[in-house]
């Protein structure tokens, strides 16, 4: 018989490459570690290009410019230049918002007729006084920072949307120009000859001012002229930022501009004891009216509504 191997011979168990569990569990590794990798350094390819280069950004301009950048801001505003001002809605929705949209701490909600109809019958000038000096939980002026125009524009807003119907507060310079017309008396034809520097120019600043304010003026030491000057240049100003939003309306029992019967009382106690009053607080008026008016400047504008009534 032949020794040659049959067919048969070759149908034994074959064996494949990983004969142990080391090289089990490295064919595992690797068939998982591999791929991601793979997938990893494709991704960087990609990407690659948005990424910025080596190096630090930190003189770049943008870089610069964030690190400079004024942690606050000075915002001046115009009192007597009404494209300044803000609307009632803009107020509204920068400051009151917070509170009135959801009626949090008992504040009415806005457009709720039934929530604003016994504040509605207040009036607008209480209103604009709770708004202007807080009430309840409500800070002054909502713990914002805005002219009384301002605050009155966003208490009209609210209240209108509520039903009411009252108008919107005119611009200072225009309720200034309203309240200044009738109370100043016609100038001198002829004034008198200065008698030195120091009175020319006194008397070139009388020329300007009010009538009452020129008395006031004329009538003060030399020492004093150049203090009271000033102060006359900005009694109006200062009477439309802060004392007109009570003394226009009377808020607060606060005589009115022009009102001879309440102030007739008042005239008594002449412009000192008018000007210490002022400066002290009377009432619901804060000591100078919440301002920090100078004397001088506190003494021009009691000088300037006793002139209206003159």
């Amino acid at each position: 018989m032949s020794d040659a191997p049959t067919p048969q011979d070759h149908d034994g168990p074959h064996e494949g490459p990983i004969k142990t569990p080391k090289q089990l569990i490295l064919a595992i590794l690797y068939a998982f570690v591999v791929p991601v990798i793979v997938i990893i350094m494709l991704t960087v390819y990609v990407t690659s290009s948005h990424r910025p280069a080596a190096g630090s950004s930190a003189l770049t301009p943008e870089a610069t410019a964030e690190r400079i950048h004024p942690v606050g801001m000075v915002q001046v505003k115009d009192a007597s230049d009404p494209s300044t001002l803000k609307t009632g809605e803009q107020v509204f929705g920068a400051q009151c918002t917070a509170c009135h949209t959801a009626g949090l701490v008992g504040s009415p909600k806005f457009g709720d007729a039934v929530a604003w109809a016994p504040r509605i019958k207040t009036g607008y000038d209480a209103l604009l006084h709770s708004a202007l000096a807080g009430k309840g939980q409500m800070g002054a002026q909502g713990g914002g920072d805005y002219t009384d125009v301002e605050v009155g524009r966003a208490v009209v807003y609210m209240a209108n949307a509520a039903g009411a119907k009252f108008d919107e507060p005119k611009a200072p310079a225009a309720a200034a120009a309203a309240a200044a017309t009738p109370a100043a008396p016609a100038a001198p034809a002829t004034p008198a000859a200065p008698a030195s520097a120091t009175a020319m120019a006194a008397s070139a600043t009388a020329m300007a001012a009010p009538a009452v304010v020129v008395a006031a003026v004329a009538a003060a030491p030399a020492p004093a002229k150049a203090e009271a000057a000033v102060a006359t240049a900005a009694a109006p100003a200062l009477y439309t930022q802060i004392c007109q939003t009570c003394h226009m309306n009377g808020v607060a029992n606060a005589p009115k501009l022009g009102d001879k019967v309440a102030w007739a009382p008042r005239l008594a106690q002449g412009i000192d004891g008018l000007t210490a009053s002022a400066i002290k607080g009377k009432g619901a008026m804060p000591p100078k009216g919440g301002s920090t008016a100078s004397e001088a400047e506190i003494k021009a504008v009691v000088t300037y509504m006793v002139g209206s009534v003159k």
